[in-house]
């Protein structure tokens, strides 16, 4: 039916290791503005709605430049 190519079977533990700090990474840095700037804003002020729309827009800002971090943090790594 469908031939997809060989599969790779032999990645290194090198190779494993950065692809965990760097998704680590990746994740903070998606997560943690833009949830430090809802809780921030939902407890100073209240105001859930605002909270929400600014921390969205501050997370889909962030997913805009991911493919840059990304290799940026790949290159810190190596």
């Amino acid at each position: 039916m469908f031939n997809f190519g060989k599969k790779k079977n032999n990645v290194s533990a090198e190779v494993l290791i950065k692809l965990i700090w760097v998704s680590s990474f990746l994740a903070m840095i998606l997560t943690l503005p833009s949830l430090g700037l809802f809780l921030g804003i939902y407890y100073f002020t209240g105001e859930l709605i605002v909270g929400a729309v600014i921390g969205c827009v501050v997370h889909f800002i962030t997913l805009a430049f991911i493919s840059r971090i990304s290799k940026f943090l790949t290159k810190v790594m190596s």
